[in-house]
């Protein structure tokens, strides 16, 4: 029997910009899709040159993402990002973190990766869904 595949869509994060969900549950997994800095309300990136900040929009949008899956960012069990400039931006992005992530954190992947425009951290994650 296969599970079913539930696409995950809200307002509160900014609007897929091709053919894709923002998120997708099947069975007890949510599987977001790679999640930029943009302000959903203006549609307009963040923190053009500042990796801290792009990172904590990007948390503000995955904690909606998952909380319309029915979930938290203390679900997160994988969490891979990528970084315009591995060098330059890891500091940064990685003071983010316990501001939106606590012990035990998630299983991590960090990437240099060419981001479009003036993007420099893309992050994905995995949660599972917590039980009833």
């Amino acid at each position: 029997m296969t599970s079913p595949r539930v696409a995950v869509s809200t307002d509160a994060a900014p609007a897929p910009r091709g053919h894709y969900s923002q998120a997708r549950i099947v069975g007890d997994l949510i599987f977001t899709a790679g999640v930029l800095a943009f302000d959903p309300a203006t549609n307009a990136l963040v923190g053009a040159g500042d990796a801290a900040e792009q990172t904590r929009q990007i948390f503000r949008n995955l904690t909606a993402i998952l909380a319309e899956a029915g979930a938290s960012l203390d679900d997160v069990v994988k969490l891979t990002a990528f970084l315009q400039d591995l060098g330059r931006d890891r500091q940064a992005y990685d003071s983010v973190f316990p501001e939106f992530l606590t012990s035990p954190y998630p299983a991590r992947l960090t990437a240099g990766a060419r981001l479009g425009g003036d993007a420099l951290v893309e992050i994905e994650v995995i949660a599972v869904r917590p039980q009833p």
